[in-house]
């Protein structure tokens, strides 16, 4: 029986998708892909016949018709999202409806965007004694967060943030981020389509980033990352630290010349 195989895409260069996740796409019969946000240069893994429909000009009914079709006739599936679809993948939705169905489905995870963007920048957001912690979220617009999740409430734990969906509201985000708690010299950076061959990187802090960002004429497909972690402090971490041991390396000993 064919399934249906939801594969993250990575984060837009063409080469970051998995190896198990190319295997799927170069096999499949039928791929529905978010054209809106892959890099649709990953097409050109598929095979020869294989047919491929865009489904950001299908609403949820028309992809899970789609995807029942296909399996009728046997044929495999790929469902080609953008980054990794965990987050703001809308997976859920497609899932309920595909168990509604009984139609049977794999998840392979892919890279997400938030990853290809620190890789980019060459950041941890966990530097040791700076940051330990990351939120990925987003801003309120058109889709409503939680009231505890505003960047407002968020701010006050002053952490990693990575804020998707949002370079559009950059000033808003700031205003927003500053209410928190977090300083103005705070160090922000956004990254546009992280990984793709066009990416642009704006870098500053929260006093003058969304003057940059519109400077740079960004308006969409960008991450908004904000914290210490983007700054000059940092501390080394413990674990190749050779006055530290730990289960797989002893703690170095100094030679003692006095015996």
């Amino acid at each position: 029986m064919s399934i249906v195989s939801f594969v993250g895409a990575g984060p837009g260069e063409k080469d970051l998708i998995t190896l198990k996740g190319y295997r799927r796409l170069a096999a499949a019969d039928v791929v529905i892909y978010a054209g809106s946000l892959i890099n649709t240069a990953l097409l050109d893994y598929c095979k020869d016949g294989a047919a491929k429909y865009d489904s950001a000009g299908m609403d949820l009914g028309q992809i899970i018709d789609c995807m029942q079709q296909a399996v009728d006739q046997n044929q495999s599936v790929v469902r080609l999202q953008t980054g990794d679809f965990s987050i703001y993948g809308s997976i859920r939705e497609q899932i309920e409806e595909m168990k509604k169905r009984g139609i049977a489905f794999e998840c392979i995870p892919g890279v997400s965007s938030f990853l290809g963007a620190a890789s980019s920048m060459g950041v941890e957001y966990t530097v040791p004694e700076v940051s330990q912690s990351v939120i990925i979220t987003r801003m309120a617009g058109r889709t409503p967060v939680p009231e505890s999740e505003s960047l407002e409430a968020l701010a006050k734990h002053q952490t990693s943030m990575v804020i998707f969906l949002s370079v559009q509201g950059i000033q808003k985000v700031v205003k927003q981020l500053r209410a928190g708690g977090y300083p103005e010299d705070t160090p922000a950076a956004v990254i546009y389509k992280a990984t793709w061959p066009d990416e642009k990187k704006v870098q500053g802090t929260l006093a003058d980033i969304a003057q940059k960002v519109h400077e740079a004429g960004i308006r969409r497909t960008a991450l908004i990352m904000v914290g210490e972690f983007l700054g000059d402090e940092y501390n080394y971490s413990h674990l190749y630290d050779a006055n530290f041991s730990h289960m797989y390396r002893h703690k170095a000993v100094a030679d003692d010349t006095t015996k």
